[in-house]
């Protein structure tokens, strides 16, 4: 069987995008997903994004991590899919219907309303999610924010200078966080401009993670470090994100369409 596929990226965070909207797919298996994502016998790629029918908005988008795991959101897919569609399109997710639209900065989306109760991160046990009292080396008490999917945010003096490819996996795992953890290092420059570096759970150090930085600004916004809209300046460039008073998340910034190919899905299954 013959499968068209799309590859695009979000400020280098890239997909592989597969359309079954028109024609059916075989199911994905963790394997299958393992394999298209592997960069040096695969397409290649962080995650693997599949576009369905739904009932409930325009369509409907899974996500598969690049270790084959199926998560919830995925910030910057939802900007690429979202430019693919031609800008406007309501997308059904795990984590709930998300809009996206275009704008001159890019592709706008919509991320829905931020989680903080312990068990809604979710967390092992209960505690404060603003600062949390807990450490790993020279990391700690971070901040939990649920945006679609968990991440914890560590506030430092300089992102840049922190192992994160070391220390982001034991974080991660730690049994604190029963669905894994994404990790977040971030460095507040001024009311209205934060730098974040991010380790992505499934996927490893990435040059840039929408929901990271959606997590990261609110928790800093949380915390009064800034303003209710900042730029997080990550690896791969910027991302606009603004807290409104309704408590909804807007995330802004660029996404591209890289080349399209095809493939027999035999060779993965």
């Amino acid at each position: 069987m013959r499968v068209e596929f799309i590859k695009m990226h979000g400020l280098g965070n890239d997909f592989v995008v597969l359309d079954s909207r028109a024609r059916s797919l075989p199911e994905i298996t963790r394997s299958i997903a393992r394999a298209l994502a592997d960069r040096h016998t695969g397409i290649g790629c962080d995650q693997l994004i599949l576009l369905t029918p739904s009932d409930n908005a325009d369509f409907a988008m899974r996500i598969f991590n690049h270790d084959g795991g199926e998560v919830e959101a995925c910030g910057n897919a939802t900007r690429a899919v979202g430019l693919l569609v031609g800008g406007d399109a309501y997308i059904q997710t795990t984590a709930g219907v998300l809009h996206t639209c275009k704008t001159d900065s890019g592709i706008a989306v919509d991320m829905g309303v931020p989680h903080f109760e312990w068990d809604e991160i979710p967390l092992g046990y209960p505690m404060d999610t603003l600062s949390m009292p807990v450490g790993w080396e020279d990391l700690e008490r971070p901040a939990a924010v649920n945006v679609g999917n968990p991440h914890v945010v560590f506030f430092i003096e300089d992102s840049d200078a922190v192992l994160l490819d070391e220390i982001g996996p034991i974080i991660e795992h730690d049994p604190l966080f029963p669905e894994r953890v994404n990790v977040n290092v971030a460095t507040v420059e001024d009311r209205q401009t934060v730098r974040l570096r991010v380790w992505e759970r499934g996927v490893g150090l990435t040059r840039a993670c929408g929901t990271g930085a959606c997590a990261t600004a609110v928790a800093a916004m949380r915390r009064g470090l800034v303003e209710r809209e900042v730029t997080v300046h990550l690896p791969g460039g910027a991302l606009r994100i603004g807290w409104g008073e309704d408590q909804r998340i807007t995330m802004t910034g660029p996404a591209s369409e890289s080349f399209r190919g095809s493939f027999e899905w035999e060779d993965y299954a």
